[in-house]
């Protein structure tokens, strides 16, 4: 320091330096803990007072409905009825009409003169009830219609699988092997929380509807190439190079080089590359063990492992391979033995004819 012409030093020792730095240290960390302590209580206030006006927020939605069905019973009925008119439209929309008609063979009960029996004599002994026994009655009125229509729907798509020569239960277990899971949902239909049989009986229904329809979808449906007739059938032939008797494992679809090649059916691709023989190829894994395959091609349109739809364009026409000219080779495999393409495809096309005529039925 410099005062009047002289100079003075003041001198800190090593051991003052580091009380005071660590003093600052202390006082620092005191005010950052404070902070962080206030951050955090005011978060807590605020997200317990956001779970209290949720949870606020439900009782007043569940007293609301309470308080309806007390207040206003038949309001309730019809709005309940309302929501029932709406399901039944979206799902005929959807599915096309549902049959209202029984036959012998039918494995799912009617239970409409049951339930008009029901309505009498609630509507007797409690007549306020009256309108929600009606609701009860139709709403299982209507699972049996779609329980029918699952199973008339099952019965077509076995019908064309059994025609290709295939097992539809082959089919079913197949799709029961697959991978599953999920959270555990029950359907209950009383405060025991037991189910009605007729819901467990719609849900094997649709379940086998899915499965079947799933199963037939992956078979061949869609002629592999837009020609306007095939060259050469499966079976034995004249060999084409030498003359001699050969088998031909597959149809011949003769056309212009480069044309557009498309899957038959829903799969996935497991093999690009050449062959012997086919030259460049594309094999289509369908499942259970149904595999179709595209030779002679001039290009791909597809990878490896790539799913593909029917109808998915997945190569070009071409002459690769023991071939005399622009052609596409295709053949049907089952567990790896080929099997006559034409009656697939044939099937496949009567089947999708049925259910256009159906489908305009319904409209």
């Amino acid at each position: 320091m410099r005062s009047q012409g002289q100079v003075r030093f003041v001198k800190l020792s090593t051991r003052v330096q580091a009380i005071g730095a660590s003093g600052v240290v202390l006082l620092t960390s005191a005010w950052l803990a404070a902070m962080v302590s206030l951050t955090a209580s005011q978060w807590s206030a605020h997200r317990e007072h956001a779970a209290l006006l949720d949870r606020e927020a439900r009782v007043a939605t569940a007293q609301s409905r309470v308080d309806a069905y007390r207040q206003n019973l038949n309001t309730v009925t019809s709005d309940l009825a309302r929501r029932q008119a709406f399901i039944q439209r979206m799902v005929e929309a959807h599915l096309g009409d549902l049959p209202e008609d029984t036959n012998p063979q039918d494995t799912v009960t009617d239970s409409r003169g049951e339930a008009a029996a029901t309505v009498a004599k609630i509507s007797m002994v409690l007549p306020e009830a009256s309108a929600l026994a009606k609701l009860e009655g139709d709403q299982l009125a209507f699972i049996e219609r779609l329980t029918r229509y699952a199973d008339r729907r099952s019965a077509r798509a076995s019908d064309s699988i059994r025609h290709l020569g295939l097992n539809p239960g082959a089919i079913l277990a197949s799709a029961n092997r697959g991978a599953e899971g999920g959270p555990l949902v029950r359907l209950a239909t009383s405060r025991d929380g037991s189910l009605d049989p007729r819901f467990q009986r719609l849900g094997l229904s649709l379940a086998r509807m899915d499965a079947l329809v799933s199963g037939l979808a992956s078979l061949p449906q869609v002629q592999p190439a837009h020609v306007a007739y095939v060259s050469s059938s499966y079976g034995y032939r004249a060999d084409p190079f030498n003359g001699g008797a050969a088998f031909h494992a597959g149809l011949d679809f003769p056309g212009p080089l480069g044309s557009p090649i498309y899957a038959a059916a829903r799969g996935t691709v497991t093999f690009v590359g050449q062959k012997q023989g086919y030259g460049n190829c594309i094999e289509v894994s369908h499942g259970n063990g149904l595999m179709t395959r595209y030779a002679h091609l001039s290009g791909f349109g597809a990878r490896m492992g790539q799913p593909v739809k029917a109808g998915d364009r997945i190569g070009a026409m071409g002459s690769t391979g023991r071939s005399t000219g622009p052609h596409l080779h295709f053949e049907v495999r089952i567990n790896d033995r080929p099997v006559n393409p034409r009656p697939f495809l044939e099937a496949a096309a009567q089947y999708q004819r049925g259910q256009a005529r159906e489908d305009h039925k319904n409209a």
